[in-house]
């Protein structure tokens, strides 16, 4: 919803619109506006474009800095109504925009970068001229960085869908009109979706209905405000995960038939690429503390939600040190496929569920931590693949546990889930497959 709309030199149509959503961000919109202009204006000079800052009605002033900000490409300023929050809202908004302006190509920009230069706009809209619809960035960040997307949402991805895109939940991405018109019809838009389940939920649509998904190397490292990761999680983790989880709801259709996952294609190039991020220093007591409260805390939840091995091992990892924690790929593969069916199960409060489910995230972290101390950037990556490769090879037992346990027919719940009713009608058909 649109409460405040700002159009002051009366854009009605542009080919590109680059959209830069916002909560109090005052004293960072500046620079990114800036360089996105520059970009526009060298790489883009006779193509009819607009830069857009759609808001959450920011306290901070971003309203007036942003319009005040000097630009050669025409700004549109638009807001939801005061305490209507959610980066999906700003978004959702964004793609309206963008379709009653009949833009064919769209970007996404957060609102924080700093490390945002004009060649970024070449970068993610070259692909959107080849056709493609979708592009997701590739950027170097800190070993630290993106926890959430290096042991959830990409390993997950790729294994359950089977193509590669290493920052599904990046928030710079490149959007065909086509695919903007997509999103705006979907049924599936939820509260997570319009928070911060908004970047996976694209990215998923985008590959599930078929669009046309490809990458793109922007040069450099992303430097943005960095997270600890054993601080306060807040809404993200939930809402990341539990629309990750929702949408394989209705789609097993897809996913259960996918082995394996293949790169995609893969514009620019890599290599000599900068390492110029901020440092990210991580509590390893605080993770392993995290692992130790959990146990008493979710203890009989956990035994309820995961196999008999599984439990095994997990409730045993109490025996390591600090130092010495281990919590090996399978197991990390096989408890998030756990926690999956439990939340497909819908017998377990789901908001309990994912918070049940950061105890064994931040095992995860220190087990990474413990292993990549002495690796540099190339080497932690390079460990990542080898661990996804092994994620990958546990999906088996995601399909047999999935349908095992499935306590009514598929298609009875695709529809409020996913992305529509599974082709399997019953029960016992599903089992045949296995």
């Amino acid at each position: 919803m649109i409460y405040e709309f700002e159009n002051p030199e009366n854009v009605k149509s542009a080919e590109i619109v680059i959209g830069i959503p916002s909560y109090n961000e005052a004293d960072s919109i500046t620079f990114p506006v800036q360089q996105t202009d520059l970009g526009l204006k060298q790489f883009f000079p006779n193509v009819p474009s607009v830069i857009v800052n759609v808001d959450n009605h920011s306290p901070d002033g971003t309203k007036d800095v942003f319009l005040k900000t000097k630009t050669n490409a025409p700004k549109i300023y638009a807001s939801t109504p005061e305490g209507m929050m959610g980066k999906g809202r700003n978004i959702k908004n964004l793609f309206g925009i963008a379709v009653e302006l009949n833009a064919k190509k769209i970007i996404l920009l957060d609102a924080d970068l700093k490390s945002i230069t004009p060649r970024w706009v070449y970068y993610l809209i070259e692909p959107l001229i080849d056709g493609y619809d979708l592009v997701a960035p590739i950027y170097i960040r800190h070993k630290y960085d993106g926890t959430i997307t290096n042991n959830i949402a990409y390993p997950l991805l790729r294994t359950l869908y089977g193509i590669r895109v290493r920052q599904p939940i990046a928030g710079e991405f490149g959007i065909s009109g086509k695919l903007a018109r997509s999103y705006l019809m979907e049924k599936t838009w939820n509260e997570d979706i319009y928070n911060f389940g908004i970047d996976i939920w694209m990215t998923i649509n985008a590959i599930c209905r078929n669009f046309k998904v490809c990458q793109t190397f922007l040069d450099g490292s992303k430097s943005h405000r960095p997270k600890e990761p054993t601080s306060d999680l807040g809404p993200m983790f939930s809402q990341v995960v539990g629309t990750i989880f929702r949408l394989m709801n209705g789609s097993e259709n897809i996913w259960s038939n996918i082995s394996g996952s293949k790169p995609n294609v893969i514009y620019g190039f890599g290599l000599g690429m900068s390492e110029d991020y901020p440092e990210i220093e991580l509590d390893a007591e605080n993770l392993y503390r995290s692992y130790l409260s959990g146990l008493d805390k979710y203890g009989k939840l956990w035994r309820q939600i995961l196999s008999t091995e599984n439990w095994a091992i997990v409730s045993n990892l109490k025996n390591y040190t600090v130092k010495d924690f281990k919590f090996r790929t399978a197991t990390w593969a096989r408890t998030l496929f756990d926690f999956a069916v439990a939340y497909r199960n819908n017998g377990i409060d789901q908001e309990h569920l994912l918070n049940a489910l950061i105890p064994f995230y931040h095992s995860r972290i220190l087990d990474f931590y413990n292993k990549s101390k002495e690796m540099d950037t190339l080497a932690s990556e390079l460990y990542l693949e080898n661990a996804n490769r092994n994620f990958e090879a546990e999906k088996d037992y995601l399909v047999k546990r999935w349908f095992e346990l499935l306590k009514e027919p598929v298609k009875s719940r695709g529809r409020n889930h996913g992305f529509g009713s599974s082709q399997l009608k019953n029960k016992q058909q599903i089992l045949n497959l296995l």
